[in-house]
């Protein structure tokens, strides 16, 4: 099952390490402002890939809203992987919430 966290759920366990950070958006979304633990697989390559892009149970998505992160966590379910978690609102609920974002690469 996939949870949905909010901005601010997600950052604790983001802080205490305890959660890969995948964000599905593509490169250009990416430049314009991530999550700094939060590394790039664009949804196409997750999908493309999935075994090769995802490290670990224990995941955390992030898209621009939460769509497509909800796409990417239920693939990962389908998968095996069971401790997912989708952000609610993404990087914009994300900045909403007053967290910071990483412009540029």
């Amino acid at each position: 099952m996939v949870a949905t966290l909010s901005p601010a759920e997600a950052a604790e366990i983001i802080s205490s390490g305890d959660a890969d950070v995948v964000d599905v958006r593509d490169e250009a979304e990416w430049t314009s402002g991530h999550i700094a633990q939060a590394r790039l697989v664009p949804l196409d390559q997750l999908r493309a890939d999935p075994e090769r892009a995802l490290r670990r149970d224990s995941i955390i998505f992030v898209c621009a809203r939460g769509v497509r992160s909800l796409t990417a966590a239920k693939l990962a379910e389908r998968l095996g992987f069971s401790k997912l978690y989708n952000v609610e609102g993404g990087t914009v609920g994300w900045a909403k919430a007053g967290l910071p974002l990483v412009v540029g690469i």
